[in-house]
């Protein structure tokens, strides 16, 4: 089974922007699929500097090995960008959806606990039209992830023009599922259920796909943080 890993970084615009325009893909060794997008902060005004950083990059990406990881690391020019930054490393469990990007991975891989940490990672390729329903339908569900007491680390990023991702570390799996179903004892608990009827209804995305991952390792620090991943 491949390796899945997300990564985050600060770096010279220079160096954003060049990870937007010339995503990585078959020319690193031993990646099958990279995405390279810029971070937004959850909720943030829908025009608004924090909408589109380019100092501040994610990227997620499918490995054939470790090996070929710590060697991106270690020696490609991004990669060494991103090794100063922080990192968890992930096994695939589960897909709702699939992206024409990530062909192969089964629906579901292994078994989990309920109470074991998760990490979950959508993807997804806008159609430019609905773009204006899909902010006023996703912004409630990035304030219910984003202040939700099970969750670590939350997170939106973009590529521009189609391409937007959210990741978030969570606690355990039954308070991502209590999340995803309307369970959660929060304010507004429906919103994320709320908002994937509307979705059904008429969808937003030409694409999209949701990965749960269960986190190996994590490498480096995140704006002072570290220990974002729970210890079980």
């Amino acid at each position: 089974m491949s390796l899945h890993s997300f990564h985050l970084a600060e770096v010279p615009r220079r160096v954003g922007a060049q990870a937007l325009l010339r995503p990585r893909g078959h020319a690193v060794d031993g990646l099958d699929h990279a995405e390279c997008l810029s971070l937004m902060r959850l909720g943030a005004p829908t025009v608004s500097p924090d909408r589109l950083q380019l100092r501040r990059i994610a990227v997620f990406a499918q490995w054939r090995d470790e090996a070929a990881l710590e060697g991106f690391l270690a020696h490609d020019p991004l990669g060494r960008s991103l090794a100063g930054g922080w990192h968890v490393r992930l096994e695939f469990l589960r897909r709702w959806s699939t992206l024409d990007a990530l062909p192969g991975l089964p629906v579901r891989a292994g078994t989990w606990a309920q109470d074991e940490p998760v990490v979950a990672v959508t993807l997804a390729r806008m159609r430019l039209p609905e773009v204006p329903r899909f902010l006023r339908h996703g912004k409630p569900v990035e304030r219910l992830v984003r202040d939700h007491p099970g969750v670590t680390l939350a997170l939106a990023a973009v590529r521009p023009p189609r391409t937007i991702s959210t990741f978030s570390v969570w606690r355990s799996v039954r308070e991502m599922e209590d999340m995803v179903h309307g369970r959660s004892q929060v304010s507004e608990p429906a919103r994320h259920a709320t908002a994937m009827a509307e979705r059904e209804r008429r969808d937003f995305h030409r694409e999209f796909a949701t990965y749960r991952f269960r986190p190996l390792s994590e490498h480096g620090t995140w704006q002072g943080r570290s220990g974002i991943v729970p210890v079980r």
